[in-house]
């Protein structure tokens, strides 16, 4: 049976990884339940972008049936945040993300990306240069070892639309080292040149649809409750 991929940017979230917050969206119908959580192991994240006042603290991802009605789960999720945000997406997945046990954190860093639609640049053509030109280069450029990319559908809650021009929400898992080591981001393997050649690429990739600005970046570690 179909799902539909729902996402929530938590403020000042609490618990997000509690058993109340868990069963409070299995009851109201999440088939899969995934959260990603600015916190310490992550904290010394040398890539980390905002254009909010307050940065981002936590990520829920949640599939519901196809003809499931959002309501309670955003009720559930607004309830332990103290703002919240939410979109429905539609994913794609170029590169599987590590398969983890229930509960446990999958191995390293987890990069949020919310990304916005240029006003100089039309829909289609944006989305022509994210999912079929950059999607390739990001591969080749990074060391990822899973990149999920969901285009925004529609709006969910008042807050998703007061935030300007989110287009698109991308996960890309990264090795642990990459939080500090630019090698180990860039999967350069220490040579100079080659993180110079592979950065560039990927500075000019990103110009072509808006990601070299007006970006957020939360660095997270990526939880599969369910």
């Amino acid at each position: 049976m179909a799902s539909t991929k729902l996402v929530f940017a938590l403020w000042g979230a609490r618990d997000p990884l509690g058993s109340d917050l868990t069963e409070a969206c299995r009851d109201a119908g999440a088939r899969r339940f995934q959260v990603n959580v600015a916190d310490a192991a992550v904290a010394p994240a040398m890539l980390r972008l905002t254009t909010f006042d307050d940065p981002i603290d936590a990520v829920v991802c949640l599939w519901l049936p196809e003809d499931g009605a959002p309501g309670a789960v955003i009720e559930a999720i607004g309830a332990h945040a103290d703002r919240c945000a939410g979109w429905r997406v539609e994913e794609r997945v170029p590169l599987e993300l590590p398969a983890t046990a229930p509960g446990e954190r999958t191995p390293g860093l987890a990069n949020i990306a919310f990304l916005r639609l240029p006003e100089i640049q039309s829909y289609d053509e944006w989305l022509e240069c994210w999912r079929v030109r950059h999607t390739p280069v990001a591969i080749e450029t990074q060391a990822t070892v899973g990149y999920v990319q969901n285009r925004v559908l529609a709006c969910l809650t008042p807050e998703a639309a007061g935030v300007s021009g989110i287009a698109a929400i991308v996960e890309e898992q990264f090795p642990i080292e990459a939080l500090t080591d630019p090698h180990a981001f860039y999967g350069s393997g220490g040579d100079p040149d080659e993180l110079t050649r592979r950065i560039q690429r990927m500075m000019r990739s990103v110009a072509t649809f808006g990601a070299d600005r007006n970006l957020d970046v939360v660095p997270t570690s990526r939880y599969r409750v369910f």
